[in-house]
């Protein structure tokens, strides 16, 4: 069974596109464009990590965490714009485990996420602790699609090293590089 991800955020491109990456890290992925959307999406997916938003077009992303963290046991994710230290503490005060300003690397997100999940590498053993690792890590090349913001497509190709497949870093294993 697979973990499951709920994105909320205004932005369709970036939501589409967190999507798409967070689907390459062997997730099920749904998004949500508003916060009615996304605590009726949360109550219906029953995610096991939110991401969400700090500004959303009919409320702010804290009163989707509030009605969620009500009916669901999940972690959270807070992607901003905004990093003011008004926005931190109240994140932290609430229970986010982590938050990412934007822009921010996809990798920074997937390592987020997995960390949430439990699915790191263990650096101790040199092993992942994710299923799905060592069939990625065997293929040549692994892609996924990323809309630009001008509508083109292009296919993110993240081709792995030989030397890669004997003991990745983190950022190898969560970037296929």
């Amino acid at each position: 069974m697979l973990n499951k991800v709920l994105v909320v955020d205004d932005e369709q491109l970036l939501a589409e596109n967190l999507q798409g990456y967070l689907q390459a890290q062997a997730l099920e992925v749904r998004i949500a464009h508003d916060g009615a959307q996304g605590i009726a999406e949360a109550d219906d997916f029953a995610p096991d990590v939110m991401v969400f938003d700090y500004r959303l077009p009919d409320m702010e992303g804290f009163q989707v965490l509030d009605s969620v963290r009500q009916n669901r046991i999940c972690h959270f994710v807070l992607i901003t714009g905004h990093p003011t230290a008004e926005v931190c503490e109240r994140a932290r005060l609430m229970g986010v485990s982590h938050i990412l300003f934007k822009p921010f690397p996809l990798v920074e997100l997937a390592r987020a996420v997995l960390d949430l999940l439990g699915r790191r590498r263990d650096p101790k053993s040199g092993v992942s602790t994710c299923k799905g690792f060592v069939e990625r890590r065997q293929s040549k090349t692994e892609s996924f699609p990323l809309q630009l913001y001008d509508g083109s497509w292009v296919l993110a190709d993240r081709r792995k090293s030989a030397s890669a497949s004997m003991a990745p870093d983190d950022e190898q294993l969560l970037t296929g590089e």
